[in-house]
């Protein structure tokens, strides 16, 4: 059984102040789509007890899985236990996925870039890295072949991620991300450093989102796979599956 690594933010403010956090359905949604697959830890900047951001758990109160995550008692040990990001190994041969999720950026109070990635905590080798915050080597991880995924605000931590010729992964690829609309409507464009769908455009990929904001819409293009929002959190799960062949 593979081992699959969650990275959640250990930010619980965005650059405005605003309430952030790790965001709930993004963490739940995936989770039960490959925990019975895989074996999972959760890692953060700071290490245990990773803020969660309190606005998603008031908004996905009624949903099933997000209710049964955080009563979870596996979960609440495996948060309360949850690795510092000083403690991973980017060394990692084993590593098959990565998956990044919801404001990467937020993790600048932490001192980290977009662009960076780890993989492995302590030698113990992940199938999967389901991540938060960026972390270091993302460039070698696409480089190597091993799925590249992202869901919502999460394709922000691979925006300095470049292929074998120096070129980022973004360029000539099909992706998608947060929209522009989606961004506008829940009014923080002002909590961002950039709006990732125009982001990906200038890095030269060919952005794709659903024809309504907020409906899930995932993207597929040789290993790098993307999520537009939170909705798309479980049908990256079930991509990555695909993918991993699990």
């Amino acid at each position: 059984m593979p081992a699959i690594l969650f990275v959640l933010t250990s930010a619980a403010k965005t650059f405005t102040g605003a309430p952030a956090g790790w965001y709930l359905p993004e963490a739940a949604h995936p989770y039960y789509v490959l925990a019975p697959h895989a074996t999972i830890d959760f890692a953060s900047p700071a290490g245990p007890n990773p803020p969660i951001s309190e606005g998603s758990v008031k908004m996905f109160e009624s949903d099933p899985e997000c209710v049964k995550f955080l009563a979870d008692e596996t979960v609440k040990s495996k948060l309360a236990s949850a690795k510092k990001l000083s403690e991973v190994n980017a060394k990692a041969e084993r590593l098959r996925c990565c998956l990044l999720r919801r404001r990467p950026w937020a993790r600048h109070r932490f001192g980290c870039r977009p662009g960076q990635h780890q993989t492995c905590i302590r030698g113990k080798k992940y199938s999967v890295s389901i991540l938060n915050v960026p972390f270091d080597d993302h460039a070698q991880f696409y480089q190597a072949g091993k799925i590249t995924a992202a869901v919502c605000h999460g394709p922000a931590a691979l925006v300095g991620a470049t292929d074998a010729e120096g070129k980022s992964i973004f360029a000539g690829k099909n992706a998608t991300g947060f929209s522009n609309a989606e961004e506008t409507q829940i009014d923080t464009v002002k909590d961002v450093p950039f709006l990732l769908e125009d982001k990906i455009g200038s890095l030269g990929g060919k952005y794709e989102k659903a024809a309504d904001p907020w409906a899930p819409h995932v993207v597929v293009d040789g290993n790098l796979y993307t999520g537009q929002n939170p909705a798309s959190s479980a049908p990256i799960g079930e991509a990555v599956l695909k993918g991993l062949k699990l």
